[in-house]
């Protein structure tokens, strides 16, 4: 039996007339359970088909049960690597959902990846992993990310992998980006970013005359250093 009361061996269509809408006693027996269209979908390599869960519209959140179903079904075409490269794409950048997102974090393709990197309605915690992806891409992007959170925005600012425009962006926060930000953290990002050596040299005399007196004397060092160095 089913997990709607009808035999497990009905197939969909079966009573269906040719001009005729589906009865209730059709639609019952074509309903498939859950578990079986999950599994499915995760091994399917109907590409097709996968396309067209990927860019179906979701229900109205009112409509509890299918809905619900929908965004689980959503986690078994994002986790099939049968799935357009294009329809995953779309899922890491517009989806909200963790239980989508978590499985599209761990595609092989670093566009996928990227795309949740950027997606603010991740987690703290899964944007947080992806600012030690290994692609630098993927964790410029998480960085870049308000989601993430100060202690990965500080690791991001002190790692010397980050490149110039990451560090460039990084170095804003609390001055011309997010204003409102904690003034002792995004202090302390703006000073790491001070004294990372990829650091730019337009970051560095911009951030030699910030508001902070320690991020500015970090930036005025580097910059006496890098002159100090050329005269020689």
């Amino acid at each position: 039996m089913s997990d709607t009361g009808t035999p497990d061996s009905a197939t969909p269509g079966d009573s269906d007339a040719p001009g005729e809408s589906a009865t209730p006693d059709t639609a019952a027996a074509s309903f498939e359970p859950l578990t079986v269209t999950y599994e499915r979908l995760r091994h399917t390599d109907d590409v097709a088909e996968l396309h067209e869960y990927a860019r179906r519209p979701l229900p109205d959140r009112s409509l509890q049960a299918a809905f619900s179903r929908a965004t689980a079904l959503l986690e078994a075409v994002a986790g099939n690597q049968h799935t357009p490269l294009e329809d995953r794409v779309f899922l890491a950048t517009e989806m909200p959902f963790p239980n989508i997102l978590v499985k599209l974090s761990e595609d092989p393709e670093p566009q996928v990846r990227r795309g949740v990197a950027a997606n603010q309605d991740d987690k703290n915690w899964l944007v947080g992993r992806l600012t030690k992806d290994p692609d630098p891409s993927v964790r410029d992007a998480a960085l870049r990310n308000p989601r993430t959170s100060w202690k990965m925005r500080l690791e991001g600012a002190q790692n010397p992998e980050v490149d110039a425009d990451t560090l460039d962006f990084l170095s804003t926060l609390g001055v011309s980006c997010e204003p409102g930000a904690p003034v002792v953290l995004a202090g302390m990002v703006r000073r790491a970013v001070a004294l990372n050596p990829q650091a730019s040299q337009e970051t560095l005399q911009r951030l030699s005359a910030d508001t902070s007196p320690s991020v500015a004397r970090c930036a005025q060092r580097r910059l006496e250093a890098a002159q100090t160095g050329e005269s020689n």
